[in-house]
């Protein structure tokens, strides 16, 4: 089934000899946010345009068959839009991906069998620093040994555990770790055996293998191991955003002048906010996206999280974006007992959106009660989660008002936040430009 319904943007002759099946069909949600960790930006593209362009730029690779969620293709064509011209020719019409990674592929591979390639590739679109000499060995492996996956040693002990109790396993067994890899992406197969060992999968109707190397294996397939890439990593968490956001950020988004590479002159914002909400019945509040137990609630049209209003309307101000009302207007009967979090993604998409990055949130909670000290890390933790920054970024703080005002005599709480952001600077010179001017100077 067509993800789009639009012509195919590339195609390729029956028969052609490798083709690879890109996976961005999971909504990647242990990263945060509102948008998928794959149509994230950065260093100023999307991950998938980034792992795309890797892909396309091989000479060895015929074609590439994306396979996205149903309602992304407005998010890929964006993607589609930022890869050099030269490059999209061998990208296909995507197809729609399934509830599962397995069946994700399966929708890829059977879009290929009409003009069956030799070798196929299946790799990860949240992997997006695969290079020319990973993807060559793939190649070769697949050709020589008809299953083959990339792994890398495994550094740290591990341990098989038993649970006995949430939290908790009792170690059953600690293998050699010289026999460990930890498997990567692209893995790469003959095209037929991998397709007929999804087939016969998906008519047992089992779909629970997280990798083709697993299904293989399987299929009685002998899968062997090639030499991996450390720096090959899969972007999972929201430090690994960041990370990767850094380390394209180094380069530049365009294609450098020979001899001369520009980069983004950023400045810092600061933006603060502040929100207050009073006592009504009830049996817990919400604070920083975590529901706490107490004696009362509070009266709010939302689910009246002080916390994350407060630091929503922080990073609207340092974007000059409004406020928390301008953009969900407690008027609206849709934003009626909701949950603060989407309120709070939302501004953090606003910064990125703009090409900015996020350094530190920091909320100060003004209250007699509830008591905020043993709920502390689970609130910085939802807070990163939900704003896909490192815990070290968040900071939050409780104090009383010493009996003092509506907070001292227990008829409210409220929450004070600021944000710090930095955006790329408007109009400004790039770095290089200002370091040149300042040599002149010198």
């Amino acid at each position: 089934m067509s993800a789009t319904g639009t012509p195919a943007t590339g195609s390729a002759p029956a028969g052609s000899g490798v083709a690879a099946v890109v996976v961005a069909a999971g909504r990647g949600i242990r990263i945060g946010g509102g948008t998928p960790k794959q149509y994230r930006r950065v260093g100023g593209q999307a991950v998938l345009t980034r792992t795309l362009a890797a892909l396309a730029a091989q000479d060895a690779i015929d074609r590439i068959q994306p396979v996205i969620a149903a309602d992304a293709a407005e998010f890929f064509q964006t993607c589609l839009g930022e890869l050099d011209a030269g490059l999209r020719g061998k990208i296909a019409e995507p197809v729609e991906g399934g509830a599962t990674r397995q069946l994700s592929v399966r929708a890829g591979l059977e879009a290929l069998a009409g003009a069956a390639p030799e070798i196929v590739l299946v790799h990860d679109a949240a992997r997006p620093y695969v290079d020319a000499p990973l993807i060559a060995r793939a190649i070769a492996a697949g050709r020589d040994h008809g299953a083959a996956v990339p792994g890398v040693p495994v550094t740290d002990t591990v341990k098989r555990v038993v649970d006995i109790a949430p939290g908790i396993g009792r170690v059953h067994e600690t293998p050699p770790r010289e026999h460990l890899r930890a498997v990567q992406t692209p893995q790469a197969f003959v095209f037929g055996p991998l397709l007929n060992a999804h087939r016969d999968a998906a008519a047992q109707a089992l779909d629970g293998f997280t990798d083709d190397g697993a299904l293989a294996e399987w299929a009685g397939l002998p899968v062997v191991v090639f030499a991996g890439d450390i720096a090959n990593r899969k972007i999972t968490q929201p430090a690994d955003l960041i990370e990767a956001d850094r380390t394209f950020a180094a380069g530049s988004a365009e294609t450098p002048a020979p001899g001369a590479r520009t980069m983004t002159s950023y400045v810092t914002r600061l933006g603060t906010g502040f929100d207050v909400h009073a006592f009504t019945t009830g049996d817990h509040v919400w604070l920083g996206g975590v529901k706490i137990p107490a004696d009362r609630g509070v009266l709010a049209h939302s689910d009246g999280d002080v916390a994350l209003h407060a630091l929503t309307d922080a990073l609207l101000g340092a974007i000059a974006d409004g406020d928390i009302g301008t953009h969900f207007p407690p008027s609206e009967e849709r934003w009626r007992g909701a949950s603060s979090d989407q309120f709070l993604a939302h501004a953090c998409e606003l910064v990125r959106a703009r090409g900015g990055r996020i350094d530190h949130l920091d909320i100060t909670v003004l209250a007699e009660a509830p008591r905020i000290g043993q709920h502390r890390e689970a609130i910085r933790a939802r807070i990163a989660e939900i704003a896909g920054v490192p815990l070290s970024a968040v900071s939050i703080k409780a104090t009383t008002t010493e009996k003092l005002g509506f907070v001292g005599r227990a008829e409210g709480l409220a929450a004070q936040a600021a944000a710090t952001v930095r955006l790329p600077e408007e109009d400004g010179p790039s770095l290089d430009a200002q370091a040149e001017t300042a040599m002149r100077q010198g």
